[in-house]
């Protein structure tokens, strides 16, 4: 197993709000490094309650009674086709979007006590001791779901509060994170995508909108290859049954064969850092492996 200077196994956190945001944001980086031997760990915010069925085959009515208990299954499923080691349940409610009923409910994440919800998170990362995390940006305007924007909100205080001895004393023993990453869908992965489409005489699926929207490629520092690992992302998504339109043409829409090589690349932005590296990196674990 590989470890870190001080001879720690290396670990990879990553914190997302939903069932599916883990399929659909950096697998096939969790896919390479679970393969390399690192530790992996998933944190789920929400058990994804309010999520629509996009899936016309599951909209029925025995799923929409028991959908949080079948979103919990797709998760079980997505995790072990990325390879991830642990799946955290974190136990707040899908908040819905702004505006909505759900987003008042008082046992939705957007409404959790903070030093609480801070709290969980933090004893999750004195137990798995982390070197990485991957968390969601501060930058959102793309779709300013409250449960995104309250991983962004939770997950720098309980990084700071896991190294403090004297916050959460009954979390256990202090850890150090060492480098935080937000996750990002860049504007050249659409590009090569809209392109690819075109190429083989293909509707794309992307419009205009998405080439309105800012790009933000120019704060990417860090492209992870997962050449080998292409079709995790796309079968992942895929055990997510009732949130993923099988015949979507944003996911699906190019052959498994060329899709799954049009990007081969994650990309991520080093948010926070405490150890030396070099910019552009390719590697998340860069400055922190033992030779």
């Amino acid at each position: 197993m590989p470890s870190d200077l001080d001879g720690h196994p290396l670990c990879l956190l990553t914190i997302h709000a939903h069932p599916d945001d883990e399929s659909s944001k950096g697998a096939g980086s969790v896919a390479r490094y679970s393969a390399e031997g690192v530790h992996t760990v998933l944190v789920c915010c929400t058990g994804g309650e309010e999520g629509d069925i996009l899936n016309p085959a599951m909209d029925t009515p025995d799923v929409r009674a028991h959908l949080p208990e079948v979103r919990q299954r797709e998760l079980e499923q997505a995790a072990k086709i990325i390879g991830y080691d642990e799946v955290v349940l974190l136990g707040y409610r899908d908040s819905g979007m702004a505006g909505t009923p759900s987003n008042d409910d008082p046992r939705s994440f957007a409404r959790a006590d903070l030093h609480e919800a801070i709290g969980r998170i933090v004893a999750v990362l004195r137990r798995a001791r982390p070197q990485v995390v991957v968390t969601y940006p501060d930058d959102q305007q793309g779709y300013p779901h409250p449960d995104h924007l309250r991983v962004h909100a939770v997950t720098f205080p309980a990084v700071d509060a896991a190294a403090d001895p004297a916050a959460y004393p009954e979390a256990g023993p202090p850890w150090r994170v060492r480098k935080v990453y937000y996750s990002a869908w860049s504007r050249a992965r659409v590009v090569a995508m809209h392109e690819k489409f075109l190429e083989l005489g293909l509707e794309s699926p992307y419009d205009a909108h998405w080439f309105e929207r800012p790009s933000h490629d120019e704060s990417i520092t860090t492209r992870i290859d997962t050449t080998g690992f292409g079709d995790v992302r796309r079968l992942a998504l895929q055990a997510h049954a009732t949130q993923v339109d099988p015949t979507s043409k944003f996911w699906f829409g190019l052959p498994p064969e060329i899709g799954d090589l049009v990007y081969p690349v994650d990309d991520f932005t080093l948010a926070r850092s405490d150890v030396e590296t070099s910019l552009p990196e390719d590697d998340l674990f860069s400055g922190l492996r033992a030779e």
